[in-house]
């Protein structure tokens, strides 16, 4: 892990990128198994939720500095204000992301919420000023219908010839607003990690969305039985992690590389749910679950193709003899 206030992330070169997507995929699969105890723990409060998901995401973090010796200077930062507010967008995406799967069928919210790593690259472009490539345009266009077509068979909002009621109509807006908060959150971790640790950043977030989830108290919490309150324990452990490894991954690449690989995570859930709660694959699922793979490997390919290009031309700049 890169740490110190001049550190330069690694976005052009081919091993930088790589070890980003690396780090990128690794975190996906933390939060699949994060979301997989969390849909376990049963019916919740989006707000003990979210909690939960923090406050015990502080754990592993701090065991994490005390191994690497840096719990001493870990919350030490010269932009409070930068992780409060990257703090307050996480919270509020996570709160978004919880009501829209009360309101609506879990294949709709899937989908919606991928329309998330789509707008990291657009807003990457716009505000962050990265250079997006036609081949980076396609393989998010191609890995999202892969998407759509693993979800299109159970897309109730599409084929019901019933309207959407209004707790649907909410559930839709709450879920493409918790996509478009989340990709502004994934901007403000880029623009973070240009001079802050990655340790430092998950632990102003942890401790930051722990405070203001206890602001839904007076909304509805509940008593949890044993199994519950384990299961939304262990879904905080993997966020810490998760979070971890999700910043570090910005931190080596940029993040219109490293987005799309977020659509790994219905692979996974795929397999999770086959072998957890006995889900069987649909033949539309691993149609669709190969188009995104291979979004992701072309990706890969030509990022790996442009870094080695990279470093033969300047090594042909190079004074000879």
């Amino acid at each position: 892990m890169t740490s110190g206030a001049g550190a330069q992330p690694e976005t052009a070169l081919g091993h930088g990128t790589l070890r980003g997507i690396v780090l990128k995929i690794v975190s996906v699969a933390v939060f699949v198994g994060m979301q997989t105890c969390i849909k376990a723990a049963g019916d919740v409060p989006a707000g003990q939720i979210v909690f939960f998901r923090s406050f015990f995401a502080i754990f592993p973090i701090i065991v994490f500095l005390t191994l690497k010796g840096h719990l001493a200077t870990a919350f030490v930062t010269k932009r409070p204000f930068n992780h409060v507010a990257r703090g307050v967008v996480g919270v509020g995406a996570m709160g978004l992301g919880f009501f829209a799967l009360t309101r609506l069928p879990l294949p709709e919210a899937i989908t919606l919420n991928y329309a998330q790593p789509l707008l990291v690259v657009v807003f990457s472009s716009v505000f962050l000023g990265e250079t997006i490539r036609v081949y980076r345009w396609s393989a998010v266009a191609i890995g999202l219908i892969g998407v759509l077509v693993i979800s299109w068979p159970e897309l109730t909002l599409l084929n019901s010839d019933e309207g959407l009621d209004h707790q649907e109509v909410l559930g839709v807006m709450a879920a493409l607003a918790a996509a478009a908060i989340s990709a502004v959150a994934m901007l403000l971790v880029r623009n973070l990690v240009q001079t802050e640790k990655t340790a430092t950043i998950v632990l102003w977030f942890s401790s930051t969305a722990s405070v203001l989830s206890l602001l839904t108290l007076p909304f509805g919490w509940q008593s949890l039985t044993p199994i519950q309150a384990t299961l939304l324990i262990l879904a905080g452990f993997c966020g810490g992690l998760g979070q971890i490894l999700m910043t570090a991954a910005y931190r080596h690449a940029e993040a219109s590389v490293v987005a799309p690989f977020e659509y790994t995570s219905m692979i996974l859930g795929v397999v999770v749910g086959y072998f957890a709660f006995g889900d069987v694959t649909s033949p539309g699922t691993l149609v669709g679950g190969v188009i995104v793979v291979a979004a992701g490997i072309f990706i890969i390919w030509r990022e790996r193709q442009l870094g080695l290009e990279r470093t033969r031309t300047r090594k042909a700049a190079l004074p000879q003899g």
